[in-house]
């Protein structure tokens, strides 16, 4: 490789990411059936014609974006993780982060993304394996973040259960803020989660 193909490639790798995200704003913005390739590449700032050779097809697009949140979830989470406290209040510090993510505009992307999914094959093709991975390496941190022993009896149900929380807080955050309620709620599930896993 020559040093001149160098900043073509970084062109081509900024122009990409710049459609991946607009493809994450529109989803959140319109909705799956509102997103479409003409207004991402407009998002994007992107000529139709670029957008057309990077993406030949809205479910090329799609299948692109699907790879992109799984990569911006699992980043957005880590960087979360660095900064969470130690000590007393860890435990609801955890679980602000986990509510964080799951309302956050990556996750109501995704959210978009699963629900066309239940009925276009395709992209449910796509959508279930990463999904699947996600909520591994959520599932994971999640344990590795509270210290918890699976082995424990019932504790990998307790990390699960908490997963499943939070994530239905965020689901119910998307019609409306249900920020007071969902703070009552973590309030409450910390000492539960504390009590729980000794």
């Amino acid at each position: 490789m020559t040093t001149a193909h160098v900043p073509q490639e970084e062109r081509t790798r900024a122009m990409r990411q710049r459609l991946l995200e607009a493809t994450v704003d529109c989803l959140v913005e319109h909705g799956w059936s509102g997103t479409s390739t003409t207004l991402v590449s407009r998002r994007a700032g992107v000529s139709r014609g670029a957008q057309l050779h990077h993406f030949p097809t809205k479910q090329d697009l799609v299948f692109a974006a699907v790879e992109h949140l799984t990569e911006a979830r699992a980043a957005e989470l880590a960087a979360a993780a660095r900064s969470l406290p130690a000590g007393g209040r860890r435990t609801r510090a955890v679980l602000e982060m986990l509510a964080d993510h799951f309302t956050s505009k990556v996750f109501t992307a995704a959210l978009e993304l699963w629900v066309a999914a239940r009925t276009d094959p395709a992209l449910h093709e796509a959508v279930v394996p990463l999904e699947a991975h996600v909520g591994r390496e959520t599932h994971r941190l999640t344990v590795e973040l509270l210290d918890v022993d699976e082995k424990g009896r019932g504790n990998r149900e307790l990390v699960q259960a908490t997963l499943d929380l939070v994530r239905g807080l965020g689901l119910a955050n998307t019609i409306s803020d249900d920020t007071a309620r969902r703070r009552r709620i973590l309030d409450r599930w910390a000492v539960v989660l504390e009590e729980g896993l000794g």
